[in-house]
């Protein structure tokens, strides 16, 4: 039995067929997988395996601690959602509840090429001339 109740599984089906652009989702684990590592692969196998858009990768942080430094990934269970390019969007712990909404919104935003923005944001955007790092953090309270 998997994660997703059947209804949502429906529900991701139809909300991927609007993914027009290939999507990779890479997710560093290690090899005697905690908690909740086992739980953020099991989903993103799931979650994956419900659009040939959405391509799932998984990586041993420490095997791979390279690629890990490559990505910026520094600590696990950690996801690396890419498209045509990187475009810097990562989840540090299981994405559940809420955070379940914001992995399916970025998914769709990667496989649109589409952020969202409008025309005067990305303008505004594109005078960045240096690399920004921003953190949300979540609580579950």
């Amino acid at each position: 039995m998997g994660m997703l109740k059947e209804k949502d599984r429906e529900k991701l089906i139809s909300i991927f067929k609007e993914i027009k652009e290939d999507v990779k989702i890479a997710m560093f684990t290690q090899e005697m997988e905690c908690l909740h590592c086992e739980m953020t692969r099991t989903l993103l196998e799931e979650v994956s395996g419900l659009s040939d858009k959405l391509s799932l990768e998984v990586h041993d942080f420490v095997a791979e601690a390279d690629l890990a430094k490559k990505y910026g990934v520094d600590k696990i269970p950690a996801i690396v959602l890419s498209g045509d390019r990187d475009y810097g969007i990562r989840f540090y712990g299981v994405p559940a509840g809420y955070e379940f909404n914001v992995l399916i919104e970025d998914i769709m935003d990667v496989g649109k090429r589409d952020s969202g923005l409008g025309k005067d944001v990305m303008a505004e955007l594109s005078k960045v001339d240096r690399p920004v790092h921003i953190q949300v953090l979540i609580s579950p309270t």
